[in-house]
């Protein structure tokens, strides 16, 4: 049986017996009825991970003895998740996935057909604190050691003027000029003699993005990619562009 996971933020690492927050005790404690002497696994969110003792459980407070950490290695190519919020609880679905899936960055995006809308920057911080914790979540139950970082929710513009160092960005479209992921990755790689280190990937709201939008993206240099013959959903074609790009990239 796997031992139980839980986060340690990295500046409690140097502490010579650190203690798991507030919820993690109460989880440790109450939840999954540890004692001391049991063993757990944590991690930093940052690739660090190690066993630790329990020394002491309390329902507030639990401290352990950290055993040698080591660092775990990043995925071969970084890939950024642009999504449009959809409605509902889908927006929870993909960060979830997204992180089982290998995603680097997942970036909320607000666009002409986004139904979700923010009401202030104090808002979209609530919004994007929630979303982290899910992310962090995930990490927790799928056994990944660093935690995908979750953007400020950002027009097309904001996210265009932050993400021109990515080797490649990818437009899913289902115009008739739209590539198979694979082929434009075999041509990015024939250009450059090798596969990109960075990918960022773009799905659109409920309708798609507007024509307009798609001429934005084509003019910052997207390259637009088909997700097969059939219409998917928004939650479905971010998992199937994260799920081919891992395939092929990682």
């Amino acid at each position: 049986m796997s031992m139980h996971r839980f986060y340690l933020e990295p500046g409690r690492w140097v502490s010579e017996c650190p203690e798991l927050d507030d919820p993690d005790s109460h989880h440790c404690a109450d939840v999954l009825r540890l004692g001391a002497g049991d063993r757990i696994v944590i991690f930093d969110g940052r690739g660090m991970v190690a066993e630790a003792e329990l020394l002491e459980v309390h329902r507030k407070r639990c401290v352990l003895r950290i055993g040698t950490p080591h660092q775990t290695p990043p995925l071969r190519c970084a890939i950024t998740l642009a999504q449009a919020v959809p409605k509902g609880k889908n927006m929870d679905l993909i960060l979830q996935k997204g992180v089982e899936l290998g995603a680097a960055e997942i970036v909320p995006l607000l666009t002409a057909r986004t139904i979700v809308r923010i009401d202030s920057a104090d808002d979209g911080e609530r919004k994007r604190e929630r979303w982290q914790q899910i992310a962090l979540e995930a990490c927790k139950q799928c056994g990944r050691n660093s935690v995908p970082r979750v953007a400020n929710p950002s027009t097309l513009e904001q996210f265009l003027a932050r993400v021109s160092a990515a080797d490649l960005l990818l437009l899913a479209s289902l115009q008739p000029d739209a590539s198979p992921i694979k082929e434009v990755l075999a041509e990015h790689s024939d250009a450059i003699g090798g596969l990109p280190d960075s990918v960022a990937v773009l799905v659109g709201p409920e309708g798609d993005f507007t024509p307009a939008e798609i001429a934005l993206l084509k003019q910052a240099g997207a390259r637009s990619v088909t997700l097969g013959p059939t219409i998917l959903r928004a939650e479905t074609a971010a998992l199937y562009c994260l799920s081919v790009l891992g395939h092929e990239l990682f």
